[in-house]
């Protein structure tokens, strides 16, 4: 067993004393460092072996040992002398390949130990020619060479390691046998050295080569950090769908465009683009198909979009394009014209063809100087006004264009202070039984009479709401006070519109139940109307809110019924207690007429599904027979009441003390053979 390990520990050291001496190949980066470190020292090394020989030849010169004393010197001083030339001309590893590197230093390793011995055989054969003085100053010289050698190749372990071992032997064994053994203690002293330099040499080595690994591993950090960084910024500024640079990413370059001076008349150009129809595609096919599309019109756009332009997806069905060469309006008409064409194309997608059109605005800065940022707002400018009028046409920017949108900004404030004066109003239009003509039911519509700058219609304003978030307000407004006006008339349902902004909320839940709370209105007596489009856009958050509302009590009315895509399967999913049909397909309602087969199958449909119909925009006595003999259950419109204030609608509800429609109306009725 002690046998065992004494072997063992005889391999480690002979391991360790072989890796001592033993030249590294296998990493290039700490060799090009090493290289690095030869070209600033090795001059000095070789300047310091030709003073020493120097030196020495002047103090052993002799006319009679020119070759010892003369000529081994200048042959030892003019390979030091090229070597050093050579060294002082490298520009730090620059011009060297890994491979050539690991040539140079092997080459120098060697050369060390050759030029060490040679200047120390010389020295030793030269030794007992000189005086007692000469001899001194030899082994200063010899020792000061040693030292300057070994410290001058500290970084190349195997160099400095062989030269110290090979100098320091020689040394010692020269020393302890000329004279008598008189320099015996010097010979000891160096050899001490020696050993000293050696223990100094590894742990410098050691030292350079942890701080080269540092360096490196900082470097690689710093490296994967600015990548990391590059793609996060990628991220950022890409658009994940498309693939395209997303609306910060052309923010960027506007402000870099506009941080230039002189920007060239008709040099910028912007086209706006918005799709037309994309909507009714991600509520009919789903947002799959929506996305598909969106990646190949990226493609297709991107396609004819020259190289001094850059396309941008700045929304969900908006795209932005940025050109910058001379003529940029005539280009950008150009591009506008074949992109318009471009997008018109069907699309195959999952096997359905799909079809989207474009409203596209284009601003230049060929009537004057212009910031980019302008443009962009005056082609938004342009494609909005494209979208009021004719949709998927093209317009370039004029100044009367900012009259719309200036107008919307105007409401849009004048929506904020209204809510605040108490300028709206809610008013109700009666439903009644469409069999036996009682007043059952009213639906609750705001009104604005009170505007500072005249009263305007809902149309006119509830779009503008919905898209600066001011509908949430006004819904919650019209909720409350209709359930307050409502609440004393007994057993009449009352029935409020919801914007799809207000469903998608995810407090409109928990503020409905609110207002119920706070006005003492019975839930079985509230009903919320709401249009398909929300709930094809998002089925399971739809289902999952009526579900809801129902298990509050409330029930859930489709409003608009016979207009979308709402299908069987739809209607059985989302479990509506009530629909309404719209008025639009009461138009040319007449006996045996396409527009009565039409009703009557929507009638069948939604009673065949255990749903309640009622009817809106019932204007003759003809619509409401026809209607009633469908087998719709509630009829709504002008021939019953138009939308009248609270204190008509309590009269109202007084005078017919829930009996019956007045005699004309039900005489109409009867008139039509129902």
């Amino acid at each position: 067993m002690s046998h065992n390990v004494q072997l063992s520990g005889w391999r480690a050291a002979q391991r360790f004393a072989r890796d001592l001496f033993a030249l590294r190949n296998d990493d290039a980066e700490l060799a090009r460092a090493q290289f690095r470190s030869f070209s600033k020292q090795m001059p000095l090394l070789y300047l310091i072996l030709i003073c020493n020989a120097t030196a020495v030849t002047v103090a052993f010169f002799k006319p009679t040992m020119l070759l010892e004393t003369l000529v081994i010197p200048v042959i030892i001083c003019s390979v030091a002398m090229v070597r050093a030339i050579w060294w002082r001309r490298q520009d730090g590893a620059q011009s060297f390949t890994d491979a050539e590197i690991a040539q140079q230093i092997q080459r120098t390793c060697k050369l060390a130990v050759i030029m060490t011995l040679a200047f120390e055989l010389w020295c030793m054969w030269i030794y007992s020619s000189g005086d007692a003085y000469a001899r001194g100053h030899l082994t200063f010289f010899l020792g000061l060479t040693q030292v300057s050698t070994v410290f001058c190749l500290m970084t190349m372990r195997a160099a400095a390691m062989r030269v110290a071992a090979t100098s320091t032997l020689v040394f010692i064994l020269f020393f302890s046998t000329v004279d008598q053994g008189k320099m015996l203690v010097e010979a000891i002293v160096l050899g001490c050295v020696g050993v000293g330099m050696m223990i100094v040499t590894h742990r410098y080595n050691l030292d350079f080569s942890m701080l080269i690994c540092s360096q490196r591993d900082l470097r690689n950090r710093q490296a994967e950090t600015e990548k990391l960084s590059e793609e996060n910024r990628q991220i950022a500024l890409t658009d994940a769908l498309s693939g395209l640079p997303n609306r910060r990413q052309l923010l960027v370059n506007l402000d870099r465009i506009d941080d230039r001076e002189g920007e060239a008349l008709d040099g910028l150009a912007v086209l706006f683009i918005d799709l037309d129809g994309f909507k009714d595609i991600n509520d009919t096919h789903g947002h799959q198909a929506g996305d598909s599309l969106i990646r190949s019109l990226s493609v297709r756009i991107g396609q004819i979009c020259p190289p001094h332009s850059m396309l941008a997806r700045v929304g969900g069905d908006e795209f932005v394009i940025l050109i910058e060469a001379p003529d940029a309006s005539s280009v950008a008409k150009s591009m506008a014209e074949r992109i318009s064409d471009e997008i018109a194309l069907p699309v195959l997608v999952d096997r359905h063809v799909l079809q989207v059109g474009a409203s596209i605005g284009i601003a230049t800065n060929a009537d004057g100087a212009c910031s980019s940022h302008e443009l962009l707002r005056r082609a938004d400018t342009a494609m909005y006004h494209v979208k009021t009028g004719t949709k998927g046409k093209i317009a370039v920017y004029t100044s009367t264009m900012d009259r719309g949108r200036l107008r919307r900004l105007a409401i849009e404030a004048e929506i904020a202070t209204g809510i605040g004066n108490d300028e709206f109003d809610v008013v109700y239009q009666p439903v009644v039984d469409a069999h036996s003509g009682q007043f059952v039911a009213t639906e609750a519509l705001i009104r604005w009479p009170r505007r500072a700058a005249g009263m305007l219609l809902p149309q006119q304003f509830i779009e503008i709401a919905e898209a600066t978030g001011q509908i949430h307000p006004l819904g919650m407004f019209v909720l409350e006070r209709a359930c307050r006006d409502v609440g004393p008339l007994d057993d009449v349902t009352l029935s409020v519109n919801v914007s799809p902004a207000q469903f998608r909320d995810p407090g409109f839940l928990r503020q409905v139940s609110h207002v119920l709370e706070q006005t003492r209105f019975p839930p079985q007596r509230l009903q919320l109307e709401i249009t398909e489009g929300y709930l094809l856009a998002q089925p399971e958050t739809a289902i999952r809110t009526i579900k809801s509302f129902k298990a509050m009590g409330l029930s859930i009315a489709l409003d608009d019924f016979g207009t979308g895509f709402t299908s069987i399967h739809y209607l059985r999913t989302y479990g509506f207690s009530h629909v309404k049909i719209d008025k639009s397909l009461l138009a040319n309602l007449s006996p045996n007429s396409k527009a009565s087969l039409l009703v009557a199958g929507a009638i069948n449909l939604a009673r065949g599904l255990d749903m309640e119909v009622t009817a809106e925009g019932v204007e003759t006595h003809e619509q409401a027979a026809l209607l009633r003999a469908a087998g719709c259950n509630k009829l709504q419109g002008f021939l019953f009441g138009r939308p009248m204030a609270i204190a008509d609608l309590r009269a109202l509800h007084v005078r017919l003390g829930r009996e019956q429609l007045p005699p004309p109306i039900m005489q109409g009725l009867k008139s039509t053979g129902t």
